[in-house]
């Protein structure tokens, strides 16, 4: 099963390339959703379509505890620059296996750096 990553508007869309050139296919939310669309619309969307969530918004672990859903999956990350060229080496040491682990199986945070 490959893993599918649904990038939240508040991460830049060069996202997409970037974890591309990793192995992990993913679409930013801009290609797929409304602008307006609320979070719980982008997590049922997620859902439907089994997608990761890829974020930097505290709000999506938050809803998930809160309605106790199994999912989406949702990986946050954390920090001051989240451009892609600061971090994605953080996100390969930490999802290696790239259809197994976190990015999958549960909510996962993580935190960047701060330069």
């Amino acid at each position: 099963m490959s893993i599918q990553i649904l990038i939240d508007m508040n991460l830049s869309p060069d996202w997409v390339a970037e974890l591309a050139k990793h192995g992990w296919a993913a679409t930013h939310w801009t290609a797929v959703g409304d602008l307006r669309a609320t979070d719980g619309e982008l997590m049922d969307r997620a859902r439907a379509n089994s997608f990761v969530v890829f974020t930097h918004d505290l709000n999506f672990g938050t809803m998930l505890a809160l309605t106790h859903a199994s999912g989406p999956s949702v990986v946050q990350v954390r920090g001051q620059n989240i451009l892609p060229d600061h971090i994605v080496s953080i996100i390969e040491l930490q999802y290696e296996d790239k259809d197994a682990g976190l990015w999958r199986d549960s909510w996962a945070g993580f935190v960047a750096g701060t330069t």
